[in-house]
This record gives structure tokens, C-alpha cells and sequence, in this order.
């Protein structure tokens, strides 16, 4: 490609300024030196809904911003830039009522979450990227959780990114060819391409039908071979469905949807299918891990076993996962993650161990799905670091991106595992948000235009940028 770095940028701005706003290469004279951080307080910004206060103590400025309850209440700055650049946002903020997440949104278009850790006092916390246009911009701070308080927020250049140091094999010294082809290929792809994904078989061929184009790669779910569920009917069809898509040359990831072993409330408001919802089950992992004779920590392992035999299936039709078990276990609405992070690092390691050296598993590259640090079970059992991100827009995701780039230090890969809107390249690429794959959720999502329209995903499923099933074809030997 033949177009500059600043080209691209001033090509691509217009998707990071949204439909309604134009954008310009051209310098304005008045506008700040863009190579310096720049703070911007928060009571001197638009407010909708919400109020300036200086009852909290360690603000700077005048004040500071409250009153995030209503969904549309937010607070919107004016930013100007000489030229059309990359910035670093971080975000002067108090969440004295607990752990909350706001919404970012940059001159109307997609939208980024960020998490704020529940504190007593003023703190700053990254988030993310902004791609200022040249000339004016707006950057919107938009309730999500609410009840915090914002004091500023700062832009500071974007550096450009290093080098990746990725470890160069498997964290499973037993990992059979299969499963080294597979990384090798996939660290060979790192930060150059992005691979296209899709949660659900019947999905990704929905995608070809509408696009002409297949995802590389598609994610099923375990769900149905969990224990409690098989017991109550359900036949799961995930194996066959992943070993299909291997067949015709694709790669597979698997999550697992882990109804609870036992204590499912099966009432009108909590049916047992939904047993893996925290408010679904009493079962509890801290108690059952407290032991390992106790009743429920036998039952955890019979169940890890009953998956056993699923991935198995997998290894010897040489299907290497992708395996991403215990998803989003920071956000405490499954009940593996309901006891906080050291119950679900202690659980993890069980699954690693028991499949890995017990079962002899080796075809399983090991995804671990939570961003926080405290939950990181560590770099001994994490192959790749991965984000389940619903946020709209089809945006870049950079906030959760640098995040885990800063969890893993550099040295593992990272993907989208899950997605509400597919990422736009372009955007990717001006960001740098080197995922290595994203899988975008089925219905409702993949499927619902006001997530993902038609020409987004037809740009998305042709852009050099993206892989899709018949680019990837004899990746094994790659």
C-alpha cells in the first residue's frame, strides 16, 4: 500500500467522527501545539443532565462532575487539533460507590467502555485511543453504570507502538503438533492481519451468504454437555459443528457455558437452562473449592470430566481449540467468578491441570478472558489474553486492547473473543489495536442492523486487512 501513515489517518477519520461529521487534513493556525497533554476540566465542559459539585474533596479546577443516573446523562468537550492524530485519553475520576463503567464516545460515532475501579478518591485511569479529526472534535463522557465523578480528562500523543515479544511456543510443553501448528500460524499473523470470526456455525454461513465471504474462524459453546444440562435432555452438537469447520480448513475456538453442578433454582424467573448465571444457582465455588472431599468439589471435577471427553473428540480428529474457559469471570454475573478473583484463579488452575496432566489434553491452546489484574491466573497456564467487548459503533476496542497488552507485557497475544459490532479495519490499523481475532455474537447481534449493517460487514469480510476462510486455507504448513 502505497498511501502514508498521515494519509491513512486523514482518510479514515471520517469513521471515527461518525456520519454527521466532516473531517479536514488541513491545519488550522489556531488550534494547540499537538505534540504536547493537553487537560481539559470537567466543569467547563457541556453538561447534559449532569451538575457541577465540589463536595468531594482532591478535585482540581473549580469542581467537579456529578449526577450520572438517567442513561443519557453525560458531558461533552470541545477539542481542537491541528492535524489528524492519535492521542492517549485518560480520565480524572472518583468511583466512591463502587466498581462502575462509562461510555466514550468520539465525535458521535462508536462508542468505548471503560471500567473504573470502585475508590475513595480522585484518580486518573486510561482509556484508551482517540483519533482526533483536524480541526474541531467532541469527546463524550455518557452514563453506563453511573453515580461517579469526573474531574478532567487528558490527551497525550499516541507513541507509537513497539514491537510485539510474543512467547514463541505453547505454555503446555506436551502440546501436540496440531496444537503448534496452530500457534505458530497465529503468531505468524500477529499484528499484520486480523482473523474474521463468528460465534455459531449456522452464523458464520448466515455471513457468507450475506458477504460472499466465510469467517475464518467460528466459536462454539459446550454448554449442552454440561452435566446438570444432560441430565435435564440436552444433546449438544458443538463437536460436530467445530470438527465441520475444521474440515474445510478453518480454526476453532470453544467456550464453555458452565451450568452449575448442582443447587439450579429451575423457578419461572430462573429456568435451569440458564444455570450458569450467578443469580440462577446457590452453588457456591469458594465452599466447594474449600475442600476437595467435600460433595460439590467432586462434582466439579465429574463435570470437568464429562468436557473432557468432548475435547477429546477434538484431539483425535486433530482439531486444535482455541479454549477460553471461565469467560468474563471479573464481572461476577457467572457463578464461577461470583466469589471473587481467587476462587476463579484457583478454579482455573484445577481445569488446566486436570485436562492437561491428568487427561492428557494437548490440543488446547489456553485462552484466558478477563482483563483485571487481580483475576490474571498467570503467564505459567495463558497462552492468549482475550476481551469480550459490546460496545457500538464497530470500533476499535483500544481501550481494552492496551489494557491487556499491558496485563500480558507484550508477550501474548490478544483477541476480540467476543463482540457485539464487528471492528471496522481501518480503524484497527490507525489504532493499533492489534487483535488477533474478533467473534462477533449470534443472534441479535451478527444479525441486527443497528450492531452490525450489511455495508459494514461486507467492507469489514473484503478489507485486506481481514482473513477470511479461503485466505487461510493450508495454514498448518504455513
Amino acid at each position: 500500500m502505497a498511501r502514508t501513515f498521515k494519509a491513512l489517518l486523514c482518510g479514515i477519520v471520517a469513521l471515527a467522527a461518525g456520519a454527521n461529521a466532516a473531517p479536514s487534513c488541513a491545519a488550522p493556525t489556531t488550534t494547540p501545539n499537538p505534540g504536547t497533554a493537553r487537560t481539559y476540566e470537567a466543569e467547563n465542559a457541556i453538561l447534559s443532565g449532569t451538575t457541577v459539585d465540589t463536595a468531594q474533596t482532591g478535585y482540581t479546577g473549580t469542581g467537579y462532575v456529578t449526577g450520572f443516573d438517567q442513561a443519557t446523562d453525560k458531558i461533552t468537550f470541545k477539542v481542537d487539533s491541528a492535524t489528524a492524530r492519535l492521542y492517549d485519553l485518560s480520565i480524572r475520576v472518583a468511583a466512591i460507590y463502587g466498581d462502575k463503567r462509562t461510555s466514550v464516545v468520539l465525535n458521535g460515532g462508536a462508542s468505548s467502555e471503560v471500567f473504573f475501579a470502585a475508590g475513595t478518591t480522585f484518580t486518573s485511569v486510561a482509556a484508551g485511543q482517540v483519533l482526533l479529526n483536524a480541526g474541531s472534535n467532541t469527546i463524550d463522557i455518557v452514563n453506563n453504570w453511573g453515580w461517579y465523578l469526573i474531574d478532567s480528562i487528558t490527551l497525550t500523543p499516541s507513541a507509537p507502538r513497539p514491537a510485539h515479544q510474543i512467547n514463541a511456543s505453547p505454555v503446555n510443553a506436551a502440546a501436540d503438533a496440531n496444537a503448534k501448528a496452530l500457534y505458530k500460524y497465529l503468531r505468524s499473523i500477529y499484528g499484520k492481519k486480523i482473523l474474521s470470526g463468528q460465534q455459531e456455525l449456522s452464523y458464520a454461513n448466515w455471513i457468507a451468504q450475506q458477504t460472499g465471504k466465510t469467517p475464518a474462524l467460528v466459536s462454539v459453546d459446550l454448554m449442552d454437555y454440561s452435566p446438570s444440562r444432560v441430565e435435564r435432555g440436552t444433546v449438544g452438537t458443538a463437536v460436530e459443528e467445530a470438527i465441520t469447520h475444521h474440515n474445510r480448513g478453518g480454526i476453532v475456538s470453544v467456550l464453555w457455558h458452565w451450568n452449575a453442578p448442582t443447587g439450579l433454582y429451575d423457578t419461572d424467573a430462573h429456568k435451569w437452562w440458564s444455570g450458569f448465571y450467578t443469580d440462577a444457582t446457590d452453588f457456591d465455588v469458594a465452599a466447594a473449592l474449600s475442600s476437595t472431599t467435600n460433595a460439590n468439589y467432586t462434582l466439579l471435577i465429574r463435570d470437568i470430566d464429562a468436557i473432557a471427553v468432548q475435547l477429546k473428540r477434538l484431539q483425535t480428529a486433530g482439531v486444535p481449540v482455541l479454549f477460553r474457559p471461565l469467560h468474563e469471570a471479573e464481572g461476577g454475573w457467572f457463578w464461577w467468578g461470583a466469589k471473587g478473583p481467587e476462587p476463579a484463579k484457583k478454579l482455573y488452575g484445577i481445569l488446566y491441570d486436570r485436562l492437561t496432566n491428568y487427561h492428557k489434553i494437548n490440543n488446547l491452546i489456553w485462552v484466558w478472558n478477563s482483563i483485571l489484574p487481580e483475576w490474571y491466573p498467570g503467564d505459567a497456564t495463558v497462552d492468549i489474553l482475550s476481551a469480550d467487548v459490546y460496545a457500538q459503533g464497530n470500533g476499535p476496542m483500544s481501550t481494552q486492547y492496551n489494557q491487556l497488552i499491558e496485563l500480558g507485557k507484550d508477550k501474548k497475544m490478544i483477541a476480540a473473543s467476543e463482540v457485539g459490532a464487528a471492528p471496522l479495519p481501518d480503524l484497527l490499523q490507525a489504532y493499533e489495536a492489534h487483535w488477533l481475532w474478533f467473534a462477533v455474537w449470534g443472534d441479535t447481534f451478527i444479525n441486527n442492523p443497528d450492531w452490525n449493517s450489511l455495508d459494514n460487514l461486507k467492507k469489514i469480510y473484503t478489507s485486506d486487512y481481514v482473513l477470511t476462510l479461503d485466505e487461510i486455507q493450508g495454514w498448518r504448513s504455513s
